[in-house]
């Protein structure tokens, strides 16, 4: 009997199995210092201990990010070591906070599959979750990936698709977020003196800075999330596939783009949810990410009269400042230098 894990194949998964993933991951302070070295993030409750305590925290809690990134790299070894991409995200809620000390693992359900036209891929659904040691649900979020077929003479399953939501209801977002003393938030060390009010539906904010990508520093982050999917580390494999090069992990952009959007939105500091996502185009080492931002909704909180949350497209591309704020062509076809959408809840002080 074989030691090794070849990971699974689109064969090997089933609508409602359950998959409990290797191995649970403290969080450090390590870890934190290294997130902020590899993308320079400056929201001040994640950066500071001071500011976090002072508008209510117990101390400061890990990026949010941080927590998604090692969530999902559980679920790699199982859901996704034999990919070809990871295609989007739906239904992702941050439900309470995490912090240095805290340890965390992750649990998969499949809700869907469906073989895709090729014969050789298929697309895999699965909802995950993380939990703290003492059984806390922290996140939980859809994705779909599309995993490699063992054979492609293998008849293919009965498609199911899941529904996803296209949003999720703000109101059940405020809850991961302690009552906050906004007397208290200071918007010099904050870096922004805009707050909840000052956006308004539809507004757009080129975030102006770029950040090019070293393969360097993309191998350190998928190694620090324990993602040990072959696109991303296995040139042997990945130099005879389609693109002839390994991918840049996809939440590597997310977190850059989330961290080049403080400049333009820096008092958005706690991701309350993740709508959607897509990476519509990949990333090599070397190219250069940029982004922008639409408030595409505003949303009082009831019960909450300390934050509001405002509903954010996040738009990455590469090689291609965002003055112009490029998505879509006249046809709604994706421009080819855009390489993520993200739309999320951010909940910002009043």
């Amino acid at each position: 009997m074989a030691k090794t894990n070849a990971g699974n194949f689109f064969e090997d998964f089933y609508v409602g199995q359950v998959i409990r993933h290797a191995t649970p991951r403290t969080v450090t302070t390590g870890d934190a210092s290294l997130y902020t070295a590899l993308y320079g993030s400056r929201f001040a409750v994640q950066s500071s201990d001071d500011f976090a305590h002072a508008v209510g925290y117990d101390r400061a809690p890990i990026d949010d990010l941080l927590t998604f990134h090692i969530v999902f790299g559980k679920t790699v070894p199982d859901i996704s070591l034999n990919a070809v991409a990871n295609l989007g995200y739906a239904g992702g809620r941050f439900l309470a906070p995490v912090y240095p000390g805290d340890t965390l693992s992750a649990v998969s359900e499949i809700i869907g599959k469906k073989e895709n036209s090729n014969g050789r891929t298929g697309v895999v659904y699965v909802r995950s979750t993380g939990y703290t040691a003492d059984g806390t649900e922290v996140l939980d979020y859809v994705r779909w990936v599309m995993v490699n077929k063992r054979d492609a003479n293998n008849p293919p399953p009965e498609p199911v698709v899941p529904e996803l939501p296209s949003a999720l209801d703000p109101q059940a977002l405020g809850n991961a977020v302690p009552l906050l003393d906004v007397a208290h938030w200071d918007t010099d060390l904050a870096g922004s003196t805009f707050r909840f009010g000052d956006y308004a539906k539809g507004e757009r904010i080129d975030h102006v800075d770029g950040m090019t990508v070293e393969e360097a520093e993309h191998q350190i982050a998928t190694r620090l999330y324990q993602n040990t999917a072959k696109v991303h580390f296995n040139q042997h494999t990945e130099g005879q596939g389609r693109f002839g090069r390994r991918l840049i992990y996809g939440g590597h952009v997310i977190s850059l783009a989330r961290a080049l959007s403080f400049n333009g939105l820096g008092n958005a500091f706690h991701i309350a949810a993740i709508n959607g996502g897509h990476h519509v185009a990949p990333l090599f080492s070397g190219d250069t990410v940029f982004a922008w931002s639409e408030v595409l909704d505003t949303a009082e909180l009831e019960g909450r009269t300390d934050v509001g949350a405002l509903r954010l497209l996040l738009v990455a591309t590469k090689n291609r400042p965002c003055a112009d704020h490029p998505l879509k062509d006249t046809d709604g076809k994706y421009l080819e230098d855009v390489i993520l959408d993200f739309d999320y809840w951010a909940l910002m002080p009043k």
